[in-house]
């Protein structure tokens, strides 16, 4: 199974909204994927078995997997080519 981690400053308000909403769209379009929100601080010990990372704070790490900008799942706004690249991603 896929595994999408979302992380935020402390792991808990903001990353749990955007996992919310990224697990409710992997369900409506029959993808099966582990969702999990995380603290920005925790995300070294995750990001080794995820397959994306969706980032809500500027900047930061890079890493090997691919990273989608987690702002657009909160505000709406560029929500629809994150959730396309998020399919695709997940899809391969």
């Amino acid at each position: 199974m896929k595994n999408v981690i979302v992380a935020c400053g402390s792991g808990v308000a903001t990353s749990q909204t955007v996992a919310s909403k990224v697990k409710r769209i992997l369900d409506e379009n029959k993808i099966k994927a582990n969702v999990e929100a995380v603290d920005i601080k925790s995300l070294n010990s995750y990001i080794k078995s995820a397959d994306v990372y969706i980032s809500i704070t500027k900047g930061g790490k890079e890493y090997d997997i691919p990273m989608l900008n987690g702002i657009a799942f909160l505000t709406g706004m560029g929500i629809q080519e994150e959730t396309e690249k998020l399919i695709q991603i997940l899809k391969n």
